[in-house]
C-alpha cells in the first residue's frame, strides 16, 4: 500500500486544547495558533478545524448562552457543560480527527474541572465520572495551559466587555480556578504545556513556535 492510499482513519489527526482562566490571554493567540498550524498542515494535506467549548455545535451554542448567562444549581451546569461536550465529540471532533485533519479548541474537559470543579466546589469524583461517561478514553494530545495570577487577569478583563457570570466572579474563585488547572496539568504533565501568560505577547509567541516543533509541524 503506498502512503497515499493510506486510509485517514490509519492516521488520525492531532487534538490541541487551549486553557486558562478569563483573562490569561488564550484567546489573544489562539488564532494565530491555528492559521499557522494550518500553513503547516496544507503541504502534507491535512485541514485544521477550530472550535470551542462552552459551543461547537449549534447545540452547544445554544447550551454555551445559558452556562455563561443563566443562574443555575451547580451540578446543572456541570451536566449542561458535559451534555454540549458529547454533542461536539460526536459531531465535530471525532469525524474531524477520524478523517486526520487535526482540531483546536478553546477549552475542553480541563476547563469543566477547574470552573464547576475548583471554581463551584463541585465534587472532582463526580467530574471524574461524567468524563469517563462521555468521552471514554479520549484526551487532548496537548494542552497548552496560560497561566496567570488572577488579579492580573481581572484588570486585564476591566471594561474589556460585558462580563458573563464566570466573569463576575471574586478573585478567589477564580484563585482556586487557577489551582485546579495547576492540579491537572500536574497529574497530567506529558500533555501539558504551562505558559506564563504575565509575559509579552510576544515572548509566548516564542513558546507557542516551540510547540509546533514538539507537534511535528512541517517546517518547525
Amino acid at each position: 500500500m503506498t502512503q497515499s492510499s493510506v486510509p485517514p482513519a490509519a492516521v488520525p489527526g492531532k487534538f490541541v486544547t487551549f486553557e486558562g482562566i478569563d483573562g490569561a490571554g488564550k484567546s489573544t493567540h489562539v488564532n494565530a495558533f491555528v492559521d499557522t498550524l494550518r500553513q503547516g498542515l496544507a503541504s502534507v494535506g491535512r485541514n485544521v478545524v477550530a472550535t470551542r467549548e462552552p459551543g461547537g455545535t449549534p447545540l452547544g451554542e445554544a447550551l454555551r448562552k445559558l452556562v455563561l448567562d443563566e443562574p443555575m444549581d451547580i451540578e446543572t451546569e456541570a451536566l449542561l457543560m458535559f451534555a454540549g461536550r458529547r454533542e461536539h465529540l460526536v459531531k465535530v471532533i471525532e469525524p474531524a480527527l477520524a478523517r486526520g485533519d487535526w482540531v483546536v479548541s478553546d477549552r475542553f474537559t480541563d476547563a469543566t474541572f477547574a470552573y464547576q470543579g475548583g471554581g463551584r466546589g463541585l465534587s472532582i469524583d463526580k467530574l471524574t465520572t461524567l468524563e469517563r461517561w462521555v468521552q471514554g478514553a479520549r484526551q487532548p494530545d496537548l494542552t497548552i495551559l496560560f497561566d496567570l495570577d488572577p488579579a492580573i487577569a481581572a484588570a486585564r478583563l476591566a471594561g474589556a466587555r460585558a462580563p458573563d457570570k464566570f466573569e463576575r466572579e471574586s478573585a478567589a474563585f477564580f484563585t482556586r480556578v487557577r489551582e485546579e488547572y495547576l492540579r491537572r496539568a500536574g497529574e497530567a504533565g506529558g500533555r501539558f504545556v504551562v505558559i506564563d501568560a504575565a509575559q509579552s505577547i510576544e515572548a509566548i509567541a516564542g513558546q507557542l513556535a516551540g510547540v509546533f516543533a514538539r507537534l511535528g509541524l512541517p517546517g518547525h
